[in-house]
């Protein structure tokens, strides 16, 4: 909703002086959805040009996302930690081989089902599951499992900051665009350059238009957009984050409780428990 109510003070602050300065909205009325349909034409399809259809679809799924903002909360990374101080411990009291029941089929699990949320979270149930089967096939070196871990959170970090790449590029363009409508506008007003003054300031002025969108669009729009995009996607790979220091931290053979505290210091600062919150709710992990 920030983003929402940053939108609106941009206009209302925008405009809003334009018009107590003396200004006339009847100009930019005439001009901008011509001007809009060049520039914002032109951003879309210089989008397309450059990236497939995945990504354009990633994007659009991106606006929700950068609205809502990340997803996980206190109780989310409490859950998440819950459920790994149960896994960790299982392995560490009775072998990596009673995971399996819960690792090979995690919405049947009995501990997984007491998180659907963690369940309907693909990222991080893949994760759990492939990197503890892992542990299970003598795949122990807990530095080993450290790396490859630490290259695919890298490659999935990379994949979710697509849309926000793509924005920036789009941020970058839309001023070149800009000038290309305000071009455009010349053009035209110098075709009629037969015309009184009255009417040729009125062509030069809608042809401004074009820049004054252009420049807007980039850095009051899809710029911020593009920040927020990223803002976002780098919080909720905490969440991942979170996951791979509580398994390697097990692997270097430590306590369970050892291992969650490694993941709590983790999650980001305004959504991470304390240490007594974390420590009522894994005592009351019973399953």
């Amino acid at each position: 909703m920030l983003t929402i109510g940053g939108l609106v003070l941009l206009f209302g602050c925008v405009l809003g002086s334009y018009l107590t300065s003396g200004g006339s909205m009847e100009p930019l009325i005439e001009a901008i959805p011509f001007e809009m349909w060049t520039i914002g034409g032109a951003a879309i399809a210089t989008t397309l040009m450059s990236n497939s259809m995945h990504d354009v679809k990633h994007t659009l799924g991106a606006f929700g996302k950068m609205i809502k903002g990340a997803a996980f909360h206190k109780a989310d990374y409490i859950e998440l930690l819950s459920l790994l101080y149960f896994l960790v411990r299982l392995a560490s009291t009775k072998g990596a081989m009673a995971l399996e029941a819960h690792i090979e089929k995690p919405a049947e699990s009995a501990a997984f089902q007491k998180f659907p949320k963690i369940i309907a979270n693909h990222h991080a149930t893949t994760l759990i599951c492939d990197y503890l089967r892992m542990v299970g096939m003598n795949a122990d070196d807990p530095n080993q499992i450290e790396d490859v871990m630490a290259r695919e959170l890298k490659k999935t970090l990379l994949e979710e900051l697509h849309p926000s790449h793509i924005m920036q590029s789009m941020a970058d363009a839309l001023p070149a665009l800009g000038i290309v409508a305000a071009v455009l506008g010349v053009i035209k007003t110098m075709s009629h350059i037969d015309q009184p003054p009255a009417v040729l300031g009125a062509m030069i002025g809608g042809a401004l238009v074009g820049t004054f969108l252009g420049i807007l669009l980039a850095y009051g729009i899809a710029g911020p957009f593009s920040a927020r995009m990223k803002g976002v996607v780098e919080e909720e790979s905490k969440y991942l984050e979170v996951i791979r220091a509580v398994l390697v931290t097990h692997l270097h053979g430590n306590a369970p409780q050892v291992s969650v505290e490694s993941g709590r210091k983790m999650v980001p600062t305004e959504h991470m428990p304390s240490f007594q919150e974390l420590e009522e709710a894994v005592q009351a992990v019973q399953m």
